[in-house]
C-alpha cells in the first residue's frame, strides 16, 4: 500500500497534533475522532467529516481522505495508538434555542465537569436514560476532548451537547417552566421522594467540589442520593447523573414516585 504521507513533519500530520489542543480546536470550531467504530457513530449521526486520514487499505470513508503511514498517524494520535483512522468534524455548535424541549424535557446540565471521561460517560447516559439534551456549564468543561467523544461511545453524536452559562441557562430554563433539580450530598431530600417528572433539569456538579454556590442557590430542590455509611463522601459525577437520570425515567415511565 502506498501512502500519501510518510513524514511526521508533513503540515496536516503538524495541523492534527495541533488539534489535540482545545485552544487550537475551539479556534477552528472542530472535533477529532479516532477509530472505524466512532466514526462509523459519526456518520450514522449524519455528520460529514471535514478530512479522514486512515493507516490499512479497505477503511470505509466518506469525503476527502489520505492514507498516513502507521507510524506517522501514530503520531498524530491522542493515545499512543491511533487505531488506524483520525478524522477531523466541524463542532456541531448546538445553543440552548436549537434544543426542542417539548412538553416534559428531561435535561442534564454538567455544572465543572473537569475529566473528559466522566464528561463522556455522562452524555452516554443521557442518551441511554432518554434525556433531551446534555449541557455543560463552567469554563473547565470540554465536550469536544478526544476522551470524552470515547467515553460517550459516540453518544455525543446522537445528543444535543450545549456549552453554555449559567446567566443563559437560567432564564432560559425558567422561560421553558423548567424545574432545576441538583444533588448534593450535603443536604436536601431523598432522590427516591423527589418528583422527577415533567419538564426537569438534573444538575450534577464536580465531583471534588460539588456544586457552585450559584447553581445551589437556584436549584428547585436540592436531593441527595442515599448511601450507607461506609466513608464515602460522594459519587462519581457520571455514576450521579445514571442513578439521578435513571429514577426519572423510570419515573416518566410508571407516572409516578
Amino acid at each position: 500500500m502506498g501512502f500519501d504521507i510518510t513524514s511526521q513533519s508533513n503540515e496536516r500530520i503538524k495541523w492534527l497534533v495541533r488539534l489535540r489542543e482545545r485552544k487550537h480546536r475551539d479556534q477552528e470550531l472542530v472535533f477529532v475522532v479516532e477509530g472505524q467504530r466512532l466514526y462509523e457513530r459519526a456518520l450514522d449521526a449524519g455528520l460529514t467529516p471535514r478530512i479522514t486520514f486512515v493507516s490499512q487499505s479497505g477503511v470505509a470513508t466518506v469525503g476527502e481522505t489520505l492514507t498516513v503511514a502507521p507510524d506517522v498517524l501514530d503520531k498524530a494520535s491522542y493515545r499512543a495508538r491511533s487505531q488506524a483512522l483520525i478524522a477531523v468534524f466541524e463542532q456541531t455548535g448546538t445553543g440552548l434555542d436549537d434544543i426542542d424541549r417539548g412538553a416534559d424535557p428531561l435535561l442534564l446540565i454538567a455544572e465543572n465537569v473537569e475529566k473528559p471521561g466522566n464528561l463522556g460517560a455522562m452524555c452516554r447516559t443521557a442518551a441511554a436514560a432518554g434525556a433531551t439534551a446534555v449541557v455543560t456549564v463552567g469554563d473547565t468543561v470540554d465536550p469536544w476532548n478526544p476522551n470524552a467523544i470515547r467515553a460517550s461511545t459516540g453518544a455525543i453524536f446522537s445528543v444535543p451537547v450545549v456549552v453554555s452559562s449559567w446567566d443563559e441557562v437560567e432564564p432560559w430554563l425558567a422561560v421553558g417552566g423548567v424545574r432545576i433539580v441538583a444533588a448534593s450530598p450535603g443536604g436536601g431530600q431523598s432522590m427516591w421522594q423527589t418528583d422527577l417528572t415533567g419538564p426537569v433539569a438534573v444538575v450534577i456538579g464536580a465531583e471534588d467540589e460539588g456544586l457552585s454556590k450559584r447553581a445551589a442557590s437556584i436549584a428547585d430542590e436540592l436531593v441527595v442520593i442515599p448511601q450507607t455509611e461506609t466513608g464515602v463522601d460522594s459519587l462519581n459525577a457520571s455514576v450521579a447523573a445514571a442513578v439521578v437520570l435513571f429514577e426519572a425515567a423510570r419515573q416518566r415511565a410508571v407516572g409516578e414516585v
